[in-house]
């Protein structure tokens, strides 16, 4: 009996990500990842996932250098299922103030912000690295994470985290997750149609991390079914 296919995603290499997490991370979540830096390649998934570590300015930079930054937008524009992990969450905003001013892919409204320093160095140190927890936004409804790739994941679950700077969307109803640094709380994790952020690493954070792979693998087999029926 002949296997069935396994739905493609193209985790982005632009120079600045976790690759080798990641693809572990969708291998284990049932994917086939075809780590590329080629835009052509995206025509032959079925999801995107755009990791990222470092400064937004360099970030921007290098996919700009790889002829990456249209083919994105045209994916999203598509219904491709895009999903940012830490940096690439941020590339999704609009701009970054990170070492100036920068802007972003735009798919986001919003802007990416450092966390604050008290004068007398009474707040956490920047960056935040390691376990915080991640709380449904308000507002999110009685469905909760339902439906999203925070689905199955308790409030209060444990993520692992490595960051600086944070976004903030303009539209408070694409924020799935709220965490607090300090005594700042922001966004950890969004969803906006087929766009997906998460300003934890779901690749480094054990068990339940893994779930957000199941569930963005989820998201992504339901594209490669319709596609395929397209195509039949």
């Amino acid at each position: 009996m002949r296997e069935k296919p396994l739905a493609r995603v193209a985790v982005v290499d632009y120079g600045l990500g976790n690759l080798f997490s990641v693809a572990r991370a969708c291998e284990a979540a049932g994917l086939e990842p075809i780590v590329t830096p080629r835009a052509a390649d995206f025509r032959t998934v079925d999801g995107i996932i755009l990791p990222g570590v470092g400064a937004f300015g360099s970030a921007m930079e290098a996919l700009a250098k790889c002829d990456l930054l249209y083919p994105l937008l045209d994916e999203a524009a598509a219904g491709t299922p895009i999903a940012g992990v830490c940096l690439g969450m941020q590339l999704l905003m609009s701009d970054s103030e990170e070492f100036g001013s920068h802007r972003g892919l735009g798919l986001i409204e919003g802007h990416v912000r450092r966390f604050p320093r008290d004068a007398d160095r009474s707040s956490p140190k920047v960056p935040q690295i390691g376990w915080n927890r991640i709380r449904p936004a308000a507002g999110a409804g009685p469905k909760g994470w339902a439906g999203s790739p925070l689905s199955g994941l308790r409030d209060g679950e444990f993520m692992y985290f490595v960051h600086s700077y944070f976004p903030m969307p303009a539209d408070a109803g694409v924020v799935l997750s709220t965490s607090v640094y300090g005594e700042t709380a922001f966004c950890s994790a969004l969803a906006r149609g087929n766009i997906f952020g998460f300003q934890f690493h779901p690749e480094r954070s054990g068990r339940q991390g893994l779930r957000i792979y199941d569930n963005f693998a989820r998201i992504v087999r339901d594209r490669h079914a319709v596609a395929s029926t397209d195509r039949a």
